[in-house]
């Protein structure tokens, strides 16, 4: 019967078969085989518990195995580059937060990704906000003392650690810098596990990352959390201050996390792994651990996070070019 449709009509239906045929492999493949999950940081830290803790959920919604593969280094740069780099066929996912995705090209003149043309949104699931905490041999229990501390370091000097360099942390040091008038320089790291480590050592006073990094061991009294960004006080922390009551505005756009794919991979599997999103953060008990984290957890469709995403970088970037930062 086909053979006697019009040839034009005949090439038509030809390429839609095709592509649905490649659309159904796409989704079969991602149906049978082993999802990787990459992580831009190392184990330990605030993003990788979060992977992990979300993986353990999506295998079960998917019914194939999700592995966490921690790509760390450079902000996040070798995940996005390895997520650039892997098949379109939907057994490569990439969770991340707003440096890799949304800083980073703002930072470098060649990152190695754009994440416009490289890659797709899979979906959004919380947001969260930056602090900035004290370690436990720093004997400040406010901002006020925090700044009269470091004052009487010698001529207002001081080291915040950051968790990488060029990173919203960063300019945030240095803000709070200008604000206070002190000479404060940051110490950038290869994610917030190595500068926790340094921070729970005493090896520096100070560090800037975000609720999740910071958490538990505030709640432990090991480090101590003097001031949070956003626009509200946190659920988790309502003794602690927002940086615009203490007079510092203008940093109420908070940052999110996400779940990214490469640019290509099949419809029917972004909207498998979203569907497969939406039921794990609706858990109860996902949605309590992760806000026990410092998260405000809320599902995102592709579309809701890919305008979250611009939005930020477009406040970033005004942010940045302002403080007359060089892309490197």
């Amino acid at each position: 019967m086909i053979h006697s449709l019009p040839k034009r009509l005949r090439l038509m239906l030809a390429t839609l078969f095709a592509l649905a045929a490649l659309s159904l492999t796409g989704l079969a493949q991602a149906q049978s085989g082993t999802v990787r999950l990459l992580v831009g940081f190392p184990p330990g830290g605030g993003t990788d518990a979060i992977a992990r803790t979300l993986a353990d959920k999506l295998k079960d919604q998917l019914g194939t195995p999700v592995v966490v593969e921690n790509k760390a280094g450079a902000g996040g740069q070798i995940a996005a580059q390895t997520l650039k780099a892997a098949p379109a066929d939907g057994l490569t996912l990439f969770l991340s937060h707003d440096h890799t995705i949304s800083i980073l090209p703002l930072v470098m003149k060649n990152p190695g990704f754009d994440p416009a043309r490289d890659f797709v949104a899979v979906g959004g699931f919380a947001t969260f906000v930056n602090a900035l905490a004290v370690s436990g041999g720093t004997p400040a229990k406010s901002m006020s003392e925090y700044v009269a501390w470091v004052r009487s370091q010698g001529a207002g000097k001081g080291t915040v650690g950051v968790p990488a360099p060029a990173s919203v942390p960063e300019f945030l040091v240095q803000v709070i810098g200008q604000k206070y008038q002190l000479d404060l320089q940051s110490a950038p790291y290869r994610g917030s596990a190595p500068m926790m480590g340094d921070m729970l050592g005493n090896q520096i006073n100070a560090g800037v990352g975000s609720i999740p990094d910071f958490i538990e061991n505030h709640k432990a009294g090991k480090i101590r959390v003097l001031a949070v960004l956003g626009g509200a006080r946190q659920a988790i922390l309502t003794d602690v201050p927002t940086f615009a009551e203490l007079g510092l505005a203008g940093f109420e756009d908070v940052p999110y996390y996400g779940i990214f794919a490469p640019a290509g991979t099949p419809q029917a599997a972004i909207d498998r792994f979203s569907a497969a999103l939406a039921k794990v953060v609706a858990m109860p008990d996902v949605r309590d651990h992760l806000t026990a984290m410092g998260l405000t957890v809320g599902y995102m469709t592709p579309k809701q996070l890919t305008s979250r995403e611009r939005a930020y970088s477009q406040t970033w970037a005004s942010i940045i070019k302002a403080s007359g930062f060089q892309p490197r």
